[in-house]
């Protein structure tokens, strides 16, 4: 069905307007997906602070122009939704989740990262990257760890005292 010339714009002003306020951009393909599954996706997606958009390639192609990034914008095939939030991980990470599970009906097809178009790969990687708390965490134990050891060694000592005693 045709959009309108009133419906283009608005559209154009949403996908705009997405990528002014994003951190990092993932673009999605996503076709195929039952109705609950899609909304399934979209509620997930707004939990984790994840937007999500529908729109014409035309249209994304023009605001992505517009907005003059760095590097190869990546091939779009297929219907196009934008998924952006302001941390820069969160977006590619929860789209990935959902490729692991509808794998030929929702694909990572690249993205923006830091002001550049990224490959469908690095987004994947970047994906992969822990959440901000789990990072925490580790870094927690690793500092933990040492200490950790000198408490067990000593513990072990005092042991031998006692029992020689």
């Amino acid at each position: 069905m045709a959009l309108t010339k009133d419906k283009k714009k608005e559209v154009f002003a949403k996908v705009e307007s997405a990528l002014d306020e994003a951190n990092s951009v993932v673009f999605v393909y996503a076709k195929g997906l039952p109705v609950e599954e899609t909304q399934s996706m979209r509620r997930k997606l707004r939990e984790e602070g994840v937007s999500y958009y529908v729109a014409k390639k035309t249209l994304i192609k023009r605001a992505l122009e517009a907005k003059g990034y760095e590097g190869d914008q990546p091939p779009f095939e297929g219907e196009l939704a934008l998924a952006w939030g302001e941390d820069m991980v969160t977006p590619a990470r929860e789209v990935q989740e959902f490729v692991k599970s509808e794998k030929d009906k929702v694909l990572i097809l690249g993205g923006i990262f830091e002001g550049r178009y990224m490959s469908a790969a690095e987004m994947s990687e970047i994906a992969s990257i822990p959440s901000q708390q789990t990072l925490y965490a580790q870094f927690v134990n690793v500092i933990n760890s040492p200490i950790q050891g000198l408490v067990m060694a000593l513990d072990q000592v005092a042991q031998k005292k006692e029992a020689a005693a």
